[in-house]
Formats: structure tokens, sequence, C-alpha cells
């Protein structure tokens, strides 16, 4: 089985067409042509995680975040990116990157936001005009849904405490109003809080809000940061789920490296 059937099945799910015109998802480093002797899901790309593949005899790492993101002038080793292109070049591993392109999907990365929360009524939080999905429906940024019953605000923290892996949450005054519509986006969503306020969203979930985002809740809606490898943990899982039943005879593994680059200091 060549790397390129994964990458074909890959691209299915989420083309490319559908990443946005910042974004470096694709085949990064390697020869597609290669066969495949198993493939190693992660939300980052990092230098542990090409250790996991080598170990594991796998040279295909799939991975939500880009390791390259922006210009790369120089390879070498004072740099944590250049570290992880040579050592897989060196070891034949190819570097796939799924990123934007599966945010746009309904059943995306935050479906897995939205699954943990039990949201009922999914929908795109705003939708990419002139594209759809294989089945003709809409893709875009973020997603909007309903909670089973209407929720009191503090409970609702504790719930997405209790459900996610979240150490710490940061949020906006409360609104105090019931919660039911809630609007979310996996890793960095300050460019959606106008479109969930238009939406009439009653709380909004992200990661990567500044001081002056949160200013604009404005009192109209409550805006919850919950971190962005938090916001995105289950994407690795949800890349391994999809690839399995279409290569049952070869490995799909998940990464067992937590990538968390973020440490919190608790009492």
């Amino acid at each position: 089985m060549q790397i390129s059937k994964i990458i074909s099945a890959l691209e299915d799910w989420a083309p490319l067409a559908w990443q946005e015109p910042y974004d470096n998802a694709g085949l990064i480093v390697g020869n597609p042509d290669l066969n495949c002797t198993g493939v190693l899901c992660s939300l980052d790309c990092t230098e542990a995680v090409v250790e996991e593949a080598i170990s594991k005899g796998c040279n295909l790492i799939v991975s939500h975040h880009p390791i390259v993101f922006k210009g790369v002038k120089q390879f070498n080793s004072n740099d944590y990116v250049s570290r992880v292109l040579v050592k897989a070049i060196q070891n034949n591993i190819a570097l796939y990157a799924i990123h934007t392109n599966l945010d746009s999907l309904l059943d995306g990365v935050n479906k897995t936001l939205a699954d943990r929360l039990r949201l009922e009524n999914r929908k795109i939080l705003t939708p990419k005009p002139g594209f759809k999905d294989q089945n003709g429906g809409a893709i875009g940024s973020g997603l909007i849904g309903e909670l089973p019953l209407e929720t009191d605000e503090a409970e609702f923290l504790k719930w997405i405490k209790e459900k996610l892996p979240v150490s710490v949450i940061k949020h906006t005054a409360f609104t105090k109003k019931p919660l039911k519509t809630i609007a979310l986006c996996g890793g960095s969503g300050s460019f959606l809080i106008a479109d969930a306020k238009a939406r009439n969203a009653d709380c909004f979930i992200t990661s990567d809000l500044k001081y002056h985002d949160f200013f604009e809740a404005d009192g109209q809606i409550l805006l919850v940061d919950i971190g962005h490898w938090e916001s995105e943990h289950g994407v690795a899982p949800l890349i391994v789920a999809y690839l399995k039943p279409k290569f049952p005879t070869f490995a799909v593994l998940e990464s067992l490296v937590n990538t968390q680059p973020v440490s919190y200091l608790k009492d």
C-alpha cells in the first residue's frame, strides 16, 4: 500500500481546497510513492513523535498541526522545526498535515468537542460560500449546536472541566442567563466571536483569546477559553477512527506522546 493511497483517502475526507490561504496542509516531507509501513496520528509533529514513529515502524505521520507553518530558511540543530524535518528525512518518514481543511468539516475537529459536550442540532457556525462537503452539506469555520437542557453558567463550566482535559478555564463575566445555544471552535477562534453573537449563541468556547478579545463579549455572550491543546486533543483519535476501517491490514496508531507545550502551576 503506497503512502499516496492514505493521502488520497485523507483528501477525500478533507480536501486541500478547503484549507485557509495562510495554511500549509498536505504532504510536507516524504515520497508518496513509498510503500506505507504504518501510520502514526498526532496533534503535533515533534521530535518525540518522529522517534515514536521510528520505534513503531511507521513511515507516515499524520498530524493536525503542520510542522512547517512559516518559511524555513536554514536546516540546523538550533531550531526544533529543522530538527524534526531532518530526523524525518533521515529516516524516510513522510509528514502529512490535515489542518484547517479538517477544521472546516462538520464532523471534523469541532465534532470532538461537540460530542463530549453532547451538543445537538449541530451546524457550521460560519459557512464558507461556494463550498460543500461530499453530501452537499455546508463546510466552514466553527460549529453551533444546542445543549439537551438549559444549563446554569457555573454548572456548565464545571461540566466542561469534567468532560475535557482542562486545568484552567478563562471566561468573561457571567451573563446571568441560562445557556442553551453553544458555539465552539477548536484551536484559535477569536475571529468567530462576532459570528457567534450574530447567531445568538449563549456561549462561545475556543482558545487563544487575547485580553482585548474578552471585551467583545459586551455582556451579550459567555466567552470561554479552554486552551489550544485542550480544545484539539481529540483530533488524533478522530483521524485514527477515520483511517482504520479504510486500511485494516496495517497499523494505524494514535501517538502516545503528549505534545502539550503549556504547563500550569497548581496549588
